[in-house]
């Protein structure tokens, strides 16, 4: 697939973290929350449920926890993962080779419609001419679905297709989204008028727009025009699949921090749902060993979904290694650290990369780790930019996620971690 010719701003990304808007085109915001992530409700005949339904306005994670499962998250694993009633690690027995890992969503996006329980798809796929541009995807029939395979971590308005649904008498849908998308979706389920839903989950955290993911892997990769898959890995580096099969691996610690700061986006930088914890079935990969896919059920339809794909897959033990708790201190104090600062010395970066690989945590302590640290990142951040939000989108779980580090944060950040008063 072919590639247009892009001009790379000499200032790179589109927006800074001090601007709030975050899409390139500032007129594409007019009307939409302070903080928005483009999901496509505003797009739709929903519009005006926006304020009652955006995750930007006010988190209703609670609430909607009460609804789905008739509870909230118990102590333990639910404070970072969200409620579920099982986990596992697995991997199609046939991989898509086109997909980017072995192709369980786009597999069970298409299964659904195979086996007559939907009547329609909503999913991302590329817009013509790109690899990663992302395009919402209505698909009928499972062969629509099975095009869509591969990563587009870009903003995409899902859920502009409400409309469509609606006009096509679609009563029985699929949905496959991003956790911001997933929340605005289950706030206004009732007025959907649909007889089923079935909601797949993806793990997301900073997404951008289109140019500057082509700004980030120009800046990331030797070869970014050739770059058709990439991911960040357990083993703390990003992967990036060039044409050809050639696996280039840039560890997270060699990033150029100094020309990236302002590529992700503000409402990224102001979310709590990196586990994509209100859809029925997520899948990911956090939790699992490098080459497994890591499956949470959430809801009796997830268990229905995971059995309807079951004879395709096949499963391994989840596993756990390491001690987050000992990273978290040097992670709060580089949280503090001027924005932009430059990488380390290539040596002291050659010895990061490789404590991280052998003493650093695996498995589902990894998945801890991260999700754990991307609440803290995203805390700070909220505080720093957007302080009078804070009672009203930062979800009760971070805080009791996060007391186990109050002691040090209070220390670091000279602040208590305890949860802003309502407003």
């Amino acid at each position: 697939m072919s590639e247009p010719e892009i001009e790379y701003s000499a200032n790179g990304p589109s927006k800074g973290l001090d601007t709030i808007s975050l899409l390139s085109s500032d007129d594409r915001l007019k009307g939409r929350p302070l903080l928005c992530s483009d999901c496509g409700l505003c797009d739709s005949s929903l519009k005006d449920l926006m304020s009652k339904s955006c995750v930007f306005v006010r988190n209703q994670t609670q609430e909607i926890e009460q609804r789905l499962h008739g509870r909230n998250r118990q102590d333990g694993d639910e404070l970072r993962f969200g409620i579920f009633r099982a986990q596992y690690a697995a991997r199609m027995r046939r991989p898509n080779p086109k997909a980017q890992w072995s192709g369980i969503v786009t597999s069970l996006g298409a299964r659904l419609l195979e086996e007559d329980k939907v009547d329609a798809v909503i999913t991302t796929g590329a817009a013509p001419g790109t690899r990663f541009k992302a395009e919402p995807i209505l698909a009928r029939t499972p062969e629509e679905v099975r095009a869509t395979a591969g990563n587009k971590p870009c903003l995409s308005p899902n859920l502009n297709l409400i409309d469509a649904t609606r006009d096509q008498s679609i009563k029985r849908l699929a949905f496959i989204g991003t956790s911001c998308q997933v929340h605005q979706l289950r706030a206004v389920q009732d007025e959907l008028g649909l007889e089923k839903l079935y909601v797949i989950g993806i793990p997301c955290s900073d997404n951008v727009t289109y140019p500057d993911l082509e700004y980030f892997l120009s800046q990331i990769s030797r070869s970014p025009k050739t770059v058709i898959h990439h991911e960040f890995m357990q083993d703390f580096s990003l992967w990036l699949r060039h044409e050809g099969g050639k696996v280039e691996r840039v560890n997270y610690v060699d990033f150029p921090m100094d020309k990236l700061h302002g590529i992700f986006p503000s409402a990224c930088l102001s979310c709590f749902d990196y586990p994509n914890t209100l859809c029925d079935l997520t899948v990911g990969y956090m939790g699992a060993e490098l080459g497994w896919q890591w499956l949470l059920v959430r809801t009796e339809t997830g268990e229905e979904l995971l059995e309807i794909l079951r004879p395709d897959l096949e499963f391994t033990e989840l596993t756990e290694d390491g001690d987050r708790s000992r990273g978290m201190p040097r992670y709060m104090e580089r949280l503090t650290l001027p924005p932009g600062a430059k990488r380390p010395p290539f040596l002291i970066r050659k010895l990061v990369a490789y404590l991280q690989r052998k003493k650093g945590a695996k498995g589902l302590e990894f998945a801890r780790a991260i999700i754990e640290m991307k609440l803290l990142r995203n805390l700070n951040y909220v505080r720093s930019k957007f302080a009078r939000f804070e009672s009203r989108i930062v979800p009760y779980h971070v805080y009791d996620a996060l007391e186990p580090y109050s002691e040090a944060y209070e220390q670091r950040f000279e602040r208590p971690l305890t949860a802003a008063e309502t407003k």
